[in-house]
C-alpha cells in the first residue's frame, strides 16, 4: 500500500503545476512570449499525465508494450496540438 506521504507529495506536485499553468495563462504570457508559455504548459501537462498514469492507473505494473502504446497516444496528441497552434497564429 502506498503511504500517505506519497499521496501528499503527488497531490502537492499536481497542485503546484496546475497553479503555475493558471498563472501563466492569467498573466498574459501567452500573448507576449507565446512559445515559452506554450512549451511550459505542454511540459507541465505531460508531467502531470505521467504522474497520474504512473501512480493512480498503475502503469508501472503493466507490460512495457502497453506503456509504449500510451506514449504513442501522447505523441499523437502533442503533434495535433502543435499543428493546431500553428494554425492559430
Amino acid at each position: 500500500m502506498v503511504s500517505l506521504k506519497t499521496y501528499t507529495i503527488i497531490y502537492a506536485t499536481l497542485f503546484i503545476s496546475a497553479t503555475i499553468q493558471v498563472l501563466i495563462e492569467s498573466a498574459g504570457l501567452l500573448e507576449t512570449t507565446y512559445w515559452i508559455a506554450f512549451w511550459t504548459i505542454i511540459i507541465l501537462s505531460l508531467l502531470k499525465a505521467i504522474l497520474v498514469a504512473g501512480w493512480f492507473q498503475h502503469l508501472r505494473y503493466e507490460p512495457p508494450s502497453l506503456s509504449y502504446l500510451i506514449l504513442i497516444g501522447v505523441g499523437a496528441a502533442l503533434a495535433l496540438t502543435l499543428a493546431a497552434s500553428y494554425s492559430i497564429q
